[in-house]
């Protein structure tokens, strides 16, 4: 910790503490599910419909390609996903949710935000729309992204 308050270094230790405590937090939630943080990381992450690359995936997850590639057919073989050709690009495969995938999807969020709730944390805390924000400026290929995301569905 640095001798000066508000040091570049206690944002970086406080945003790394609270990290790795809230990941413990949601892993004991997913426990229960046999889930690891990175599968629900992945599995947020399809939870748009969209279906995704494989490469996209994995930089979500912050997993190296061959690791993915083991979580994915895991959640494959629990029928949570599955994978597909890219209509746009044959060379590249995108992964979506099934059915059963989307709801054990919404019944873990469910889950996940009342464990986060008995702390006051709430998604749509200031807090979280500061990070995001932050997130957003620190990498330019999510910049775009950030803006849509950041824009009210309706």
């Amino acid at each position: 910790m640095s001798d000066v308050p508000g040091a570049p270094a206690d944002l970086l230790r406080s945003l790394t503490r609270a990290e790795r405590l809230l990941s413990r937090r949601v892993g004991a939630v997913l426990a229960d599910d046999a889930l690891t943080i990175e599968a629900w990381r992945v599995l947020c992450l399809l939870a748009d419909g969209q279906g995704h690359p494989m490469s996209e995936v994995a930089a979500e997850a912050s997993l190296p390609p061959g690791t993915l590639t083991k979580l994915v057919d895991q959640l494959v073989d629990r029928n949570l996903v599955f994978r597909r050709i890219d209509p746009a690009d044959r060379r590249r495969i995108r992964a979506y949710l099934t059915a059963r995938g989307r709801r054990e999807h919404d019944r873990l969020d469910q889950r996940v935000r009342a464990s986060l709730a008995e702390l006051g944390v709430s998604p749509e805390a200031p807090l979280i729309q500061q990070l995001d924000d932050l997130i957003g400026r620190l990498d330019p290929a999510r910049r775009r992204e950030h803006a849509d995301v950041s824009r009210p569905h309706r």
